[in-house]
């Protein structure tokens, strides 16, 4: 018996081999095999399947995949005061992959975990910020490392209004380790630490990039 397919991982699932094996989306793909190789908290599978090339011929091929979930992400603006809400928090990946402190500068994001993506952005926002986030606008879906990594990331943006005596403090959850600083900042200086470096967060730049181009800030961004 092994956990996750023919009994209960620690959260509670099972069948965890059979995700992908039904795919016919694609006719040039045809999945032969699925294996889990891990599921503590997320989990992560080796799929064997037979691929078409462009030129007809056939060929086997191995990938593997990490499944965490999907997730949501939002900016958080205010255009009267010209600034944003973001957090600063400690992600390890970073860290041991030559991030100076591994603190990193994000808009709130979070994982889905059986929410809407709406839905989930506002806990998000509550738990990371403090903030009660009302109407929302989505703005797109992007898949943030499609080479191994399942996630789709839903992105969002919303107004807030500036109360500088929350900026700065610490929030997040106990429960799971999170220790996240509130940050806000002028739009135009977030802009600036993206060209110096000191924003480095994929989703954040889009975030702010879009702010710039299409968002709340294209007109005091040129």
């Amino acid at each position: 018996m092994t956990a996750g397919i023919d009994v209960p991982d620690r959260r509670g699932r099972t069948g965890l081999d059979r995700h992908g094996r039904e795919l016919t989306g694609n006719p040039r793909v045809r999945i032969v095999d699925v294996q889990v190789l891990s599921c503590d908290w997320s989990v992560l599978r080796k799929t064997t399947f037979d691929y078409r090339h462009g030129d007809g011929h056939w060929s086997r091929e191995q990938r593997e995949t990490y499944d965490r979930g999907d997730g949501a992400t939002l900016l958080l603006h205010n255009v009267p005061c010209s600034t944003v809400l973001l957090t600063r928090q400690f992600r390890l990946p970073a860290y041991v992959n030559g991030h100076p402190d591994g603190m990193l500068i994000e808009a709130a994001a979070g994982l889905l975990e059986g929410d809407t993506a709406e839905e989930a952005i506002r806990r998000e926002a509550a738990e990371e910020t403090g903030r009660r986030v009302g109407e929302v606008e989505h703005i797109f879906d992007v898949y943030m490392s499609p080479g191994s990594v399942t996630e789709r990331l839903h992105f969002f943006a919303a107004p807030y209004e500036s109360t500088t005596a929350q900026a700065g403090e610490t929030r997040g959850l106990a429960d799971e380790g999170e220790d996240i600083e509130v940050l806000e900042l002028p739009f135009l200086t977030a802009l600036a630490m993206i060209r110096s470096g000191e924003i480095a967060d994929a989703k954040t730049i889009m975030l702010l990039q879009w702010a710039a181009l299409d968002g709340p800030f294209k007109n005091i961004s040129r």
